[in-house]
């Protein structure tokens, strides 16, 4: 696996690195916005881990960039500690996933590992977090082996928890999601939806992640 690396800070960098290459991943090591862009275009990469204090061009600029420029690849972002603009701001942008920093190596690790498995599993076209599976193409959802018939809105909210997990997806995300641009729903909207969702697959399953939105968890 091969996992792009945009990080400035020296320490970091090399610790980071250190950890990817013992776990048997190959880094390739970015410390500029301008240099990752290039690297994207030019190399195939199964995750970017990307800081957001970057020189040159900060992180969210190359996260829109790269979105922009169709690159799908999953994207960890790395955020300065209680950032929660950051973070929001991220997912927004098109992050799957945050860090804050400091964090554990063994959390980072877990993450990335996470991240790719999902990546892993879009591409079977079929989403599995334990024993729920979503089947994007075919409208399916199933529990515990048990099929799950949901409006249309909650299976768009639901899809895009599960494409964000194990991250969290913000409100404004949710909407965009579930609305698009030019159309809206009440400002109470996507409560309502995540209260049925729960109801339906258990309160276990969704998390209120303070200050940023939701989290789709598992059982």
């Amino acid at each position: 696996m091969r996992i792009l690396l945009v990080e400035d800070d020296e320490l970091i960098g090399n610790g980071v690195r250190t950890a990817l290459s013992r776990h048997g991943f190959e880094a390739d090591w970015c410390r500029d916005g301008p240099t990752a862009l290039s690297a994207l275009a030019t190399g195939q990469f199964d995750l970017m881990v990307l800081d957001l204090g970057l020189p040159r061009l900060d992180g969210l600029e190359v996260l829109r960039r790269a979105r922009h420029a169709g690159h799908q690849v999953p994207v960890l972002i790395l955020t300065a500690r209680d950032a929660v603009d950051d973070r929001v701001h991220g997912l927004d942008a098109g992050a799957d996933d945050y860090l804050v920093k400091p964090f554990a190596l063994d959390e980072f690790l877990a993450r990335v590992r996470a991240l790719i498995r999902r990546a892993e599993g879009r591409a079977t076209n079929e989403i599995r977090i334990g024993a729920l599976r979503i089947r994007p193409e075919q409208y399916q959802v199933e529990l515990e082996g048990r099929e799950l018939l949901l409006p249309r809105r909650e299976f768009q909210l639901l899809l895009h928890l599960a494409t964000r997990h194990p991250g969290a997806a913000s409100k404004s995300a949710l909407e965009q999601a579930i609305y698009g641009w030019d159309e809206g729903g009440s400002s109470n909207a996507i409560e309502v939806h995540i209260h049925q969702l729960r109801r339906k697959l258990g309160p276990q399953w969704i998390e209120t992640v303070r200050g940023v939105g939701y989290r789709l968890v598992g059982n």
